[in-house]
């Protein structure tokens, strides 16, 4: 998945700041901000890993197998947050099915439908994908 890179500098890079520049008041801490990534994050991955990240969400007791620890990808990997690979994972379209089953969504599937499909759901993933991981490199704990 190698359109990580290229992304920043096209389309999706576009959608990244755009994102990125939407913030929003947190209920209850006057002045605070959330930003796109934070937000997207509680909307879509906070139910599995938690709003911390540590894979200790409401639903996360109910699944077959425990959600990961989100703070500790670079940890896992020698100190790198290794964007592509994590990029890929999330998006779940690339996954080998023989590898095992797969409680978390595919959210390249659900991103790219929310576009519409086509060529605008391929930039609704990339811009998606490019605000999560932003936020999940803030995450990382040593």
């Amino acid at each position: 998945m190698r359109w990580y890179r290229g992304a920043m500098m096209s389309v999706g890079g576009w959608l990244l700041g755009v994102a990125v520049g939407v913030a929003q008041p947190l209920s209850g801490l006057p002045g605070a901000t959330m930003s796109a990534g934070q937000q997207y994050f509680g909307r879509y991955c906070s139910a599995c890993h938690g709003m911390q990240g540590r894979g200790d969400g409401p639903v996360a007791a109910s699944l077959r197998t425990p959600p990961a620890d989100l703070t500790r990808i670079a940890q896992r990997r020698g100190g790198q947050f290794p964007l592509e690979e994590i990029a890929a994972l999330v998006d779940g379209r690339s996954m080998v099915p023989t590898h095992g089953s797969r409680e978390m969504p595919i959210w390249g599937e659900r991103f790219a439908a929310m576009g519409g499909g086509g060529t605008v759901g391929e930039e609704v993933v990339r811009g998606n994908l490019l605000v999560l991981l932003e936020y999940l490199q803030t995450l990382q704990r040593e």
